[in-house]
């Protein structure tokens, strides 16, 4: 459909002339968590006329929830899968390439234990033969091979670690990434650059017909008096754990084929673990390990990996979770940390495809699989984060093999996503090596542009705009985070943020930080908001309030302290 609009106004206006005007789009995608994103551009950039329809916030389910790692899986690999981590190596690769502002290499290492006193020689071999296999699987293509450690090598990297009981350890090459702004970033280049129509706070209620089969979906959307109604040639679940409500839509029969599994992680101050690069640690008296992951002057340890029985719309951080995370770092450091230490939390369900009733869900495939039901729907399912891009190919493949002949006609037929650049690609490395050189009358220094480089690419030159017209944008939130003030601002008025909650926990990700950080922000950032978006200061008010609750209900759950500013919240 061409260039486009990230604008939730325009997007409505441009739904309500194809009602009027009795046209139809070629597909519609359920979800915009970072599957759902990934099959959106995958469409857009073919040719299909796309919508993508979210019912909460962009990424504000399971993509902004993960471990944050673009990586193969060492432990898929111990598994014997090593044909999935050879996709997702592969897939490491291409992001790598397509989105350099989004997508950074991690080292990582991978210490090794005495028990006893004693020094496990074949443990030792084993993970030597895994560093070697991930090697050549594809870990390789980082431009790094795994090395071995000494003691005081390891120790270098991680001071923490007990020297009196430490082996040595392995070092190898991995990448992180920022889920929620990779999703987003995805969204907005589906949506900028391919003219893919994005609406999110609007909630699929239900299917259009042609007899059986799914024509379109009627949609209630925040703001409207009543549901909208889009046909589509074709309709996408790509909704992670609620993809069977969505296939359960006017039906009687529930498709039961997910087994959602909890992942929690746990924030805590750098200082206390002092980890260099990131780790993996074993979990005591469990066959798991868990990653200890350096992020700025935070470090977050997770995950667990567990069934979840509860409701899928928010799940928690519990105080067995918690216990448990404690326990997994602590047998891996000399100063045990306690709860007092964890500035905050957040977990995620992972859509696992169901294939067992037993099992643990650490065992399950990551695999993903797409399937057509009788009506059409097509729905894609399991898979992760680093794979979402062959998730999306494989589906938008299934989709236009059932398009009409005509619509095929005019679309590739095959997926241009494998070296197709992200918003932010272009122009990143300049601004990045340019620092405060590149940043004009802003004023701002090397470390705030290279933050913003970092997090918007070569897009971070309109934010430096923005601060060259008002230099107070260009101060920090928060003294120890290097957020700015800029970017809730841009949050607002590019990225579709809707509520305190958007940004802060997904634009920019204070909530998941450093929640007292988060909570002492609310007012302020319920400020901007009534600003750009005409809020009254009732509405303002309230929309902090409920951020300030939702952030105590966090710790509450979790068995943590409340944050200070929380005093005044209904309790």
């Amino acid at each position: 459909m061409g260039p486009g609009t990230f604008d939730r106004s325009a997007t409505l206006e441009r739904l309500a002339a194809l009602a009027r005007e009795e046209q139809a789009l070629d597909v519609v995608v359920i979800g915009g968590g970072i599957t759902g994103a990934g099959v959106a551009l995958d469409a857009a950039s073919r040719g299909l006329r796309t919508l993508l329809v979210e019912r909460d916030d962009l990424a504000s389910g399971t993509s902004s929830r993960s471990s944050k790692l673009v990586h193969g899986g060492l432990r898929y690999l111990q598994q014997g899968d090593v044909r999935l981590v050879y996709e997702a190596l592969a897939e490491r690769q291409r992001l790598r390439r397509n989105a350099p502002h989004l997508v950074k290499v991690l080292p990582f290492l991978l210490p090794i234990f005495t028990r006893d006193g004693l020094f496990n020689r074949k443990l030792a071999w084993a993970l030597g033969k895994a560093m070697w296999m991930y090697d050549l699987t594809g870990g390789a293509r980082i431009g790094k091979l795994h090395q071995r450690l000494d003691v005081d090598e390891a120790l270098g990297y991680m001071p923490t670690l007990p020297a009196d009981r430490l082996a040595g350890a392995y070092l190898y090459y991995d990448a992180t990434t920022d889920d929620a702004r990779l999703t987003l970033t995805v969204a907005r280049t589906a949506a900028l650059d391919h003219g893919a129509l994005v609406l999110n706070r609007a909630a699929v209620v239900g299917f259009l017909r042609d007899g059986e089969r799914i024509a379109g979906v009627r949609i209630d959307v925040d703001g409207l008096d009543a549901p909208l109604e889009v046909r589509a040639g074709q309709v996408v679940s790509a909704a992670g754990v609620w993809s069977d409500r969505v296939r359960g839509l006017d039906r009687a029969e529930d498709p039961d084929t997910i087994r959602p599994a909890k992942g929690v992680h746990i924030t805590v101050p750098w200082d206390k673990v002092r980890n260099e690069i990131a780790a993996v640690v074993p979990v005591p008296k469990d066959r798991r390990s868990v990653f200890v992951v350096p992020w700025g002057d935070q470090t977050y340890i997770g995950t667990t990996d567990t069934d979840h029985e509860g409701p899928l719309d928010d799940p928690r951080c519990t105080e067995e979770d918690v216990d448990y995370l404690l326990r997994a770092i602590n047998g891996s450091v000399r100063e045990p940390l306690t709860r007092d230490d964890i500035t905050g939390t957040w977990a995620g369900l992972r859509p696992l495809v169901k294939t067992a009733a037993s099992g643990r869900t650490a065992d399950l495939s990551r695999r993903h699989r797409v399937t057509v039901d009788d009506d059409g729907l097509v729905t894609i399912n399991g898979g992760k984060l680093t794979t979402y891009r062959e998730m999306a190919e494989d589906t938008v493949d299934a989709v236009v093999e059932r398009l009409e002949p005509e619509v095929r006609g005019r679309v590739h037929r095959r997926s241009r996503t494998r070296r197709l650049p992200l918003r932010g690609a272009v122009g990143y490395e300049a601004l990045h090596r340019g620092g405060a050189s590149s940043a004009g009358r802003s004023g701002l220094h090397d470390d705030a542009v290279a933050h913003l480089a970092d997090r918007y690419g070569g897009e971070a030159r309109i934010l430096v705009a923005m601060v060259e017209s008002d230099r107070a944008l260009g101060e920090r939130l928060v003294a120890d985070h290097p957020f700015l003030r800029v970017e809730v601002l841009y949050a607002v008025r590019y990225e579709m943020a809707l509520s305190v909650d958007d940004v802060l926990t997904r634009r920019v990700p204070l909530r998941l930080r450093d929640a007292d950080a988060a909570v002492e922000l609310a007012d302020e950032v319920a400020g901007v908001l009534a600003a750009e978006l005409g809020w009254d200061a009732s509405r303002a008010s309230a929309d902090a309030d409920a951020f300030r609750a939702a952030v105590l209900e966090d710790r509450r759950t979790a068995g943590l302290p409340a944050p200070p500013s929380t005093a005044s919240v209904d309790r």
